[in-house]
């Protein structure tokens, strides 16, 4: 029977999510990929039970994660009845829905239909009442706001989950996403971006709405799936998820290019004068602006996951630091 470490909140960092009551570990743990059916079960098991004894209290899903899909959030709900449950009051646990899921016109996108039918079964592949955390996983172009947003609301309402969020949706439409549920009493708790070193499209406008408006930001993909990190700064190796062919939506090899392997090796120089490992640092940047609530990072290993806790260590960058770092990014 699993058991907690005793001292598991003394060294991570909370942070408040925009004007909300709700607090979120400065680094939460992802489950986009490393959770599915290829994976192994002891494996998701030490790297779920290792973050929360170092103090992440965050798991974040999706209907789709895998593979195959919802196969993320069934083995999520395995650990959960494994003993892990008894610790769910002290858990944030979120999930989305947007993306792909069944056949026909009611299994993807924003509607109510797919939304609240989703809902419904990702509670029932973990095993849980509620989850604290609902998104919607991507804008749908085809679907009203309005429609997307009261989906939102109303799964708020019924209990399903505690809070609504939004992923992946720019500056223009965040606006009019939050300005909706704040007229439904439902406010938008938080945004999910892809933001990165690399991807840094939220600077354009979408970090001051979240600021003004005070919805948190929990930025995925904060190491590029992988690019910033040591694992390519020798080309692809033959076990990565790139050299397996398991991409899953993350990089190909294709994206490793010479140009972007010397930038990676520049960093990795800075990193190291710093003492930290690329992929520290590169949290560490991220989390450097108060508005990022959470960094929201995956692990294949209990290693990875600890390496990535480190950055808590070394939080700050002199004026010189960001300097050198934003001259190799805008070469």
């Amino acid at each position: 029977m699993y058991t907690p470490a005793p001292n598991r909140y003394d060294a991570m960092k909370y942070n408040r999510c925009g004007r909300s009551g709700l607090m979120l570990p400065a680094l939460s743990l992802g489950l986009w990929h490393n959770f599915g059916s290829v994976d192994q079960y002891n494996n998701m098991k030490a790297i779920i039970y290792t973050a929360f004894d170092r103090g992440i209290t965050h798991f974040d899903l999706a209907n789709n994660y895998g593979p195959p899909a919802g196969e993320a959030e069934r083995n999520f709900g395995k650990i959960l009845k494994d003993g892990f449950n008894a610790y769910r009051d002290e858990m944030i646990i979120s999930t989305k829905a947007g993306y792909y899921m069944w056949p026909g016109p009611y299994g993807e996108w924003g509607s109510r239909k797919y939304l609240v039918a989703s809902i419904d079964q990702s509670l029932q592949r973990m095993g849980l009442d509620y989850v604290d955390i609902f998104y919607s996983h991507r804008p749908d172009p085809n679907t009203p706001m309005e429609e997307t947003m009261l989906a939102l609301d109303h799964i708020v309402r019924s209990g399903k989950a505690l809070y609504a969020g939004i992923s992946s949706y720019d500056a223009q439409q965040t606006r009019e996403a939050v300005t909706i549920l704040k007229q439904l009493g439902t406010p938008c708790l938080i945004h999910q971006p892809k933001y990165s070193m690399f991807v840094r499209w939220v600077e354009d406008g979408l970090m001051d709405l979240l600021g003004e408006e005070g919805v948190g930001c929990i930025a995925f993909s904060p190491l590029a799936q992988g690019l910033l990190t040591n694992k390519y700064l020798s080309g692809v190796p033959a076990g990565s998820r790139v050299g397996r062919g398991l991409t899953n939506g993350a990089i190909g090899e294709g994206d490793i290019t010479p140009e972007v392997l010397g930038k990676i090796k520049e960093l990795n120089s800075i990193a190291a004068a710093r003492g930290q490992s690329l992929a520290q640092m590169a949290i560490a940047w991220l989390l450097k602006d108060e508005r990022v609530t959470s960094v929201l990072a995956g692990a294949s290993s209990v290693a990875q996951l600890e390496d990535n806790i480190a950055c808590l260590n070394n939080l700050s960058f002199s004026a010189d630091e960001l300097a050198a770092i934003e001259m190799i990014l805008m070469r």
